[in-house]
């Protein structure tokens, strides 16, 4: 769980330098591989608990989308501002499905970048 929490305050600080001031739509860019011996199937099912359980009920959520291709995964999710993508990855450790995520990814290989969506 010490890694799991110090991976996650990497990902805190590396966001600190994001303008959170700005009110626009954000969205999110996550990939991860897998540890070896998960399967895909298994962590589907965590990866929707983690949707369902967590990051769907965060203030300011919009949409998720979850995609793979073969050991890595990709998810991506679409946030009000960059203040509620902000404050979800702030609760994000307390989160009972949280643990579980982690333990069945590679977290050496999680990335996260968030942008500014672009209104036409």
């Amino acid at each position: 769980m010490k890694f799991v929490l110090s991976v996650i305050l990497a990902f805190l600080v590396s966001m600190s330098g994001t303008a959170m001031a700005q009110e626009k739509h954000v969205v999110e860019i996550v990939t991860m591989n897998l540890k070896d011996g998960v399967s895909a199937e298994a962590f589907a099912k965590v990866d929707k608990a983690l949707e369902d359980q967590h990051v769907s009920k965060q203030p300011g959520f919009v949409s998720r989308e979850t995609a793979i291709n073969g050991r890595q995964w990709l998810v991506i999710v679409h946030w009000k501002s960059a203040a509620a993508a902000q404050a979800s990855m702030d609760s994000f450790a307390d989160a009972p499905a949280a643990s579980e995520f982690m333990s069945m990814i590679d977290a050496s290989t999680m990335t996260m970048t968030r942008y500014d969506l672009v209104i036409r």
